[in-house]
C-alpha cells in the first residue's frame, strides 16, 4: 500500500474511533459518573495498591486499605468542616441586623457623599425576619428529609452513585495490572511501540498533575487557614481548608473562599481591618498559585493555555455535570497529548510534505 494511503487510512481509522468514543460518552455520560470518578480515583492510588502488593499484601487487601483510609479522610474533613460552617451561619444570622445598623450608619453616607446613591437598609425587617427564622432553622431537618422523600429518584439516583464509586475503585484497584495488560492485547502490534510510547506520555503528564495538584492544594490550605487566622477572621481553619479543596477546580476554589471569607469578615463588626487582611490574604495566595506552586509543582508539561482551560471546563461540565467540571484539566491535559502526537505525525506525513 502506497504510504500516502496507508497516512489517509490510519487518520480515517482514528477519526472514525474518536467520533464513536465520543458519541458513545455522550450517550451514556448520566451513568459514567461513578465510573469516571471510579477510574480516577483507581489510578491516583494503584501505585500504592502496587507497593503494598510488593510488600506480601493481597491486591484484594490493599484495595480495602486504600478504600477505608480514604473514608476516613473523608469523614474527618466532613467532621470538621460542617460543624464549623453551621456555627458561623448562626453566628452571620445573629450579627446580620449589627451589620445593617452599622451599615446604614457608615457606608450610606458615604455612599450618599460620593456617588449620590441613597441606599438605607431596614434594620427592624431584618431583626424580625432573623428571629422568625432561628427558630425555624430548628425544623430545617425535617423539612429537608421531607424534600427528600419528594425527590426520591434524584436521592436514590445520588445514593446509588456514592455506594457504586466505591465498588468500582475496588475492583479497579484489584485488577488493574490485569485490565491494562489486557488494553495493551488489544492494540495491533505495528501499532505498540507508538501505542506505548504514547501511553507513557499520558502517564508521566497525569502523574505529574495529580501529584502536583495535591501539593498545590495542601499547601493553599494551609497557608489560607493560617493566614485567615493572623488576619483575625473566624472559623480560618474550615474556610482555609475548603478553600484549598475546591482550588482542584480552576477559579471556583479562590472565588468560593474569598467570598465566603469576605463575609465571614464583615460579619465580625471589628471594622475593616478583617476585611484588608482577607484582601491581601487572598491576594497573595492567588499571586502564589499562579506564578510559584502551580509552575514548580505542576510544571509546563501540563501547561494548558488559559482558553482551553475555560473551554475543557465548559465543554466536560456540559456533558459530564460538576464531575465533568471536575475531570476537566486531567482530561484536556491528556487529550492535548494526543493533539501533539498527532501534530508531529502530520507534519511527518508523506501528505504534508509532498504539498510543500
Amino acid at each position: 500500500m502506497p504510504p500516502e494511503r496507508a497516512a489517509r487510512r490510519s487518520a480515517l481509522v482514528a477519526l472514525a474511533a474518536t467520533l464513536v468514543l465520543a458519541a458513545a460518552l455522550w450517550l451514556l455520560a448520566p451513568v459514567l459518573t461513578p465510573f469516571l470518578l471510579a477510574a480516577v480515583a483507581a489510578y491516583a492510588c494503584a501505585p500504592l495498591v502496587g507497593r503494598m502488593q510488593r510488600w506480601g499484601l493481597p491486591r484484594s487487601a490493599g484495595a480495602v486499605v486504600v478504600l477505608v483510609a480514604l473514608a476516613a479522610l473523608a469523614a474527618a474533613v466532613v467532621l470538621l468542616i460542617v460543624p464549623l460552617a453551621v456555627r458561623e451561619m448562626q453566628t452571620a444570622l445573629a450579627r446580620a441586623p449589627a451589620a445593617v445598623t452599622l451599615f446604614n450608619e457608615r457606608v450610606a453616607p458615604w455612599l450618599r457623599e460620593r456617588l449620590g446613591a441613597e441606599i438605607q437598609l431596614d434594620s427592624a425587617w431584618l431583626t424580625q425576619a432573623v428571629a422568625e427564622n432561628w427558630d425555624s432553622l430548628r425544623g430545617l431537618l425535617p423539612r429537608v428529609l421531607d424534600s427528600l422523600r419528594i425527590g426520591g429518584l434524584a436521592v436514590v439516583g445520588f445514593l446509588v452513585n456514592a455506594l457504586l464509586t466505591p465498588v468500582v475503585m475496588f475492583y479497579l484497584l484489584r485488577d488493574w495490572d490485569a485490565m491494562i495488560g489486557r488494553l495493551a492485547a488489544l492494540v495491533p502490534h505495528d501499532w505498540r511501540p507508538q501505542a506505548a510510547r504514547l501511553a507513557g506520555e499520558i502517564d508521566t503528564v497525569l502523574g505529574h498533575f495529580l501529584r502536583g495538584q495535591l501539593l498545590v492544594m495542601a499547601a493553599l490550605a494551609a497557608y489560607y487557614s493560617a493566614g485567615l487566622a493572623l488576619a483575625g477572621v473566624g472559623s480560618a481553619l474550615s474556610l482555609g481548608m475548603l478553600t484549598g479543596l475546591l482550588i482542584f477546580v480552576p477559579y471556583l476554589g479562590f472565588a468560593t473562599g474569598f467570598l465566603l471569607a469576605l463575609l465571614v469578615a464583615a460579619l465580625q463588626l471589628q471594622g475593616f481591618a478583617p476585611v484588608a487582611g482577607v484582601l491581601i490574604v487572598f491576594g497573595i495566595g492567588q499571586a502564589a498559585e499562579s506564578f510559584v506552586l502551580t509552575p514548580v509543582l505542576v510544571g509546563s508539561r501540563v501547561g494548558l493555555h488559559p482558553l482551553a482551560v475555560i473551554f475543557a471546563l465548559m465543554a466536560f461540565g456540559q456533558v459530564f455535570g460538576f464531575l465533568g467540571v471536575l475531570l476537566a484539566l486531567p482530561a484536556a491535559a491528556a487529550i492535548a497529548v494526543g493533539i501533539r502526537e498527532a501534530h508531529r505525525r502530520w507534519l511527518a506525513s508523506p501528505l504534508y510534505r509532498n504539498t510543500r
